[in-house]
This record gives C-alpha cells, structure tokens and sequence, in this order.
C-alpha cells in the first residue's frame, strides 16, 4: 500500500513538470530562432554619421582646440561640422579688433585651416560652423547628413572623417577614416597621426568614435 501511494505521488510528479519542460523547450526554440533572425536581417543602409569623443579641457593657452570635417575623394572640404571659436574668431587684446586666431597662432588646427582654405573663406562663412570651445569636459558629437555646406545632398561615392585636436601648440593629433555614402550602418576605421608627443595633453581628446548610422 506505501509503495503503491509513493509511486502515485511520483507519478503526479512527473506529470506536473512535464509542462514546465515543454514551456521551457518552446522558449529555448523562440529565442533560438530570433537570435537566427537577426543574424539574417541585413543591416541598413546608413543615413547618417556620428562622430563623438571624450573632451577634457586642458589648463593654459595653446591647447583645447578642435575640428571636425569631411572631404571627399579629391581631398576637398565638402563639410565642417565644428570648429572651436579661438581658431576663426581669436581673441580681442587691449581694445584692438581681434585677429582669427589661427593667424595668431599658427599651431591651431593646421590641417583644417589648409585644408578648407580658411584664408579665402569670409568671416559669415567660419561664423556658420564655428561654436564655444566647451568649458567642462565630456561628450561631445557631431552628426553629418550626407549634405554639403549649403545643405544640398552630396554625390554617392566614398568619403573621409577627419578629426583634428591641438593638445598644446605643436603637439597636433588627427583621426581619419574612409568609408562610402553606400555603406551599411556600422563603425568607421579610424587612423591616428601624431605630430609630437606631449604626455600632459594627451588625454584632450580620447575615444574618438564614426559611426554611420
């Protein structure tokens, strides 16, 4: 009579897990066929791109300055997307009209300055793309459309992020990357170019990301 109780009670048991285990089987099998869906969704073509990077504000003159910009593939500047203020605007010294601060100092972005030809451009054009060096460090990006300054969309083809920061004077770093206005949305290659080391101003710019979105 015990053996026969301890066998029904077993018995019940078992037919009480037996849903658990189905339900658990089925959702094994969900989430395994929407791992496999993902995996075979294509990626979509990207509409956009994100630059960003951590910014500390460095101590003193010389530094603290940064571009951000597209060429195309003959090099010309199809977009600024930012400038700090010092390099296009200078500062005003003593009462006098300020100079751009790029002829003040030549150190400051020299690639952008040369590059977008900042001499031939007139002060309404730099104003356009130029904003406050931020005050606090932090995040900051940057986002391109796939448009040219005027805002009119540019010729699919293959393009260059380029971002430029002057850590201290001379002490110049530049990141680029390639990519094509047909690429699927993902992370951008980015190359590094120092000018020359300076440990106290490193970390100005660090985690410089492109991603086309």
């Amino acid at each position: 009579m015990r053996q026969k109780k301890l066998f029904i009670a077993a018995l019940a048991a078992m037919l009480l897990a037996i849903p658990a285990m189905v339900l658990c089987k089925q959702s094994e099998q969900v989430r395994a066929q929407s791992k496999k869906g993902e995996a075979a969704r294509p990626k979509v073509k990207a509409q956009t791109l994100e630059v960003s990077f951590n910014y500390q504000r460095q101590a003193g003159p010389g530094s603290n300055q940064y571009a951000v910009w597209i060429e195309n593939e003959k090099g010309d500047v199809v977009k600024t997307l930012f400038v700090t203020s010092y390099t296009t605007k200078g500062r005003a010294r003593g009462g006098e009209q300020p100079k751009r601060g790029y002829i003040v100092r030549p150190a400051c972005v020299p690639t952008w300055v040369k590059t977008v030809k900042a001499d031939e451009k007139t002060d309404q054009q730099l104003d356009a793309v130029t904003g406050a060096t931020p005050q606090a460090g932090g995040t900051q990006s940057f986002t391109w459309d796939f448009t040219d300054q005027e805002g009119k969309a540019v010729p699919q083809g293959t393009y260059k992020v380029v971002i430029e920061a002057t850590l201290f004077f001379d002490s110049d770093i530049i990141y680029s990357g390639t990519f094509s206005t047909k690429d699927k949305a993902g992370d951008i290659k980015l190359t590094s170019t120092l000018t020359k080391e300076d440990e106290k101003h490193k970390d100005m710019v660090t985690n410089v990301k492109a991603v086309l979105k």
